[in-house]
């Protein structure tokens, strides 16, 4: 069992979701999403979850996600969705979230990568949350999606989603850039029917 650097107690293993067998993120958590296929991954993810799913978007954006693309990786009727009109709100809601515990997971599209005091806010607020203990299943969970190479200091793992660009256009190239308990990695990914909504399979 993993032990603190400081106190050399056990660690505590948290609960994961996982997007694959292979690909898991901690609950209780935040964690950052960039690419451009980062709306895929955080649909995949909300295949893999339990119970609503809260997503936060920019009021001003016109873009939004359509329903029938939705289907193929979750049940779009399982999402939450709010559309603050001031930047300072997205994470505002987001960190709100959090910490009641209700969902299982909380998506926050941002238009910039958010500042180390924010990260660690959303960290708090998420195990705050854990304790409470309201929610369907796993504890909460906090996805960012961040524009760009994304960049969030304090994050519990950054990922990068884009497509294979392998003449396939089910198929995308996933990297785990950082994460605090397991090294950088890529996958190929593919969406699968047989694993149902949400499901991805590793090629």
């Amino acid at each position: 069992m993993p032990t603190h650097l400081l106190t050399r107690a056990p660690e505590r293993k948290r609960p994961q979701l996982a997007l694959h067998p292979e690909i898991t993120l901690t609950c209780a958590r935040a964690h950052e999403v960039c690419g451009p296929a980062r709306w895929t991954f955080a649909l995949a993810l909300a295949g893999q979850s339990r119970g609503p799913v809260l997503w936060i978007a920019p009021g001003w954006e016109r873009a939004s996600l359509n329903p029938d693309g939705m289907a193929e990786f979750a049940d779009p009727g399982r999402f939450l969705f709010v559309h603050p009109r001031r930047g300072e709100d997205l994470l505002w809601c987001a960190e709100e979230a959090l910490r009641a515990g209700a969902v299982a997971l909380v998506v926050a599209e941002l238009p910039d990568p958010p500042a180390l005091t924010p990260v660690r806010r959303l960290h708090l607020a998420a195990e705050t949350g854990a304790e409470i203990g309201t929610g369907p299943g796993a504890p909460p969970l906090g996805l960012l999606l961040t524009p760009g190479e994304g960049g969030a200091p304090g994050i519990e793992s950054r990922w990068h989603m884009a497509p294979a660009h392998d003449g396939n256009a089910r198929r995308w190239r996933l990297e785990r850039r950082r994460a605090r308990t397991a090294p950088p990695k890529t996958w190929t990914l593919a969406w699968s029917p047989a694993r149902g909504r949400g499901g991805l399979e590793v090629m």
